[in-house]
């Protein structure tokens, strides 16, 4: 029997529709000012740690092959069926901008539109549903059976 913690996916998925929301207002409205490009960048930093937080509780949850790094977290999740390859591609391009963000701040172009930031809402929307999907068709069976 798996412990998967449904209370922190869920959690962290509640959090999806304001951030994608918020992303795609930036990038429909996007001057490039201070105020925008910190608060992109805000929403790209939630929205890859929504994606690993989840992909790491799913992995230990059902007992995945450990990640080694970020991105090898989409691979696992992407691997193990979680998400469609079109999705793991996306998110792993998503998953990467972690280090810019965190430890190469200085050199972030706050100025300019990040392109992931207009695909933001529909990648989190995927993801969602995905993740979703995929704790129903592997987690329901279980607890019928009790």
């Amino acid at each position: 029997m798996y412990y998967v913690n449904r209370e922190a996916i869920a959690s962290r998925l509640r959090c999806a529709p304001d951030l994608g929301a918020a992303a795609s207002r930036l990038a429909s409205e996007w001057r490039g000012d201070l105020m925008q490009g910190l608060a992109q960048e805000r929403c790209l930093h939630l929205a890859l740690e929504i994606v690993t937080d989840i992909g790491s509780f799913l992995i230990d949850g059902f007992m995945m092959r450990d990640a080694g790094s970020y991105e090898d977290i989409v691979g696992v999740i992407g691997g193990e069926g979680v998400i469609d390859a079109q999705a793991a591609d996306r998110l792993r391009t998503l998953v990467a901008l972690r280090r810019p963000l965190v430890q190469d701040y200085d050199l972030w172009q706050r100025q300019q539109l990040h392109p992931l930031t207009g695909e933001l809402q529909g990648m989190l929307e995927s993801f969602s549903e995905a993740v979703k999907l995929y704790l129903s068709r592997e987690l329901d069976p279980w607890e019928q059976e009790r």
